[in-house]
C-alpha cells in the first residue's frame, strides 16, 4: 500500500469538514475502507447522512450532549474529556484496516482540553504507514502543522451568519 500522508484543513472559514468528507468520499468511492471520527459535534448534517450510505465508511461520533464546552461546569468538562479521550483511542483501534482516518474537529478538541495533543501526536507517529490521516479544525498547533504533509487554510472573507442568516439544511449543515 502507498505511504499515508497527513492533511490538515484549518482556518476560520467555512468548508473544513466538507473538504474532509469530500476526500473521504473519494477514498470510499474507490472501494477503500474509511473511518470518520467527529469530535465536539452532534446532530445530523447532509454530509453525515450521505456518507453513511457507503458500507465501507465507519462513522464514530462523540456522545451527544446539550451543552457547548464553554457552558459546562468542571465535572461535566472532566466527563466530556474522558469521553473524547476514549473516542480518540477508538479512532486508532485496528486502524491498519482502513485506508483513511478523518479526525473532524480534532484541533478544537485539543485546544479545549478534550483531547491530549501529546497522545494524538504519539498515535500519529505510530500509525501504520498506509493510513492517510485527515484532521480538521481551527488553530492547529505548530507541532501538528510541522507533522502534516498538506495544510490548507480556509479563510473567511464574508459569511451570511454575520447578517443573521442561520445555517441552512443542505448548504451549511
Amino acid at each position: 500500500m502507498e505511504q499515508g500522508l497527513i492533511h490538515i484543513y484549518c482556518g476560520d472559514g467555512k468548508g473544513k469538514t466538507t473538504c474532509a468528507f469530500g476526500l473521504a468520499l473519494r477514498c470510499a468511492g474507490c472501494g477503500y475502507p474509511v473511518r470518520i471520527v467527529q469530535f465536539l459535534k452532534g446532530g445530523e448534517t447532509g454530509e453525515v447522512c450521505a456518507i453513511q450510505q457507503f458500507p465501507n465508511v465507519e462513522l464514530l461520533r462523540a456522545k451527544q450532549g446539550t451543552k457547548f464546552t464553554f457552558q459546562m461546569n468542571g465535572e461535566e468538562r472532566i466527563q466530556a474529556a474522558r469521553e473524547h479521550a476514549a473516542l480518540l483511542d477508538r479512532a486508532f483501534e485496528h486502524v491498519e484496516h482502513v485506508r483513511m482516518l478523518v479526525l473532524d474537529e480534532i484541533m478544537a478538541a485539543c485546544s479545549m482540553g478534550m483531547v491530549d495533543e501529546d497522545h494524538l501526536v504519539d498515535l500519529l507517529r505510530h500509525r501504520p504507514s498506509g493510513v492517510e490521516i485527515v484532521m480538521t479544525g481551527r488553530n492547529p498547533s505548530d507541532r501538528l502543522v510541522e507533522m502534516a504533509d498538506y495544510v490548507t487554510e480556509m479563510q473567511k472573507v464574508k459569511h451570511p451568519y454575520e447578517q443573521g442568516v442561520k445555517a441552512r439544511r443542505g448548504i451549511e449543515r
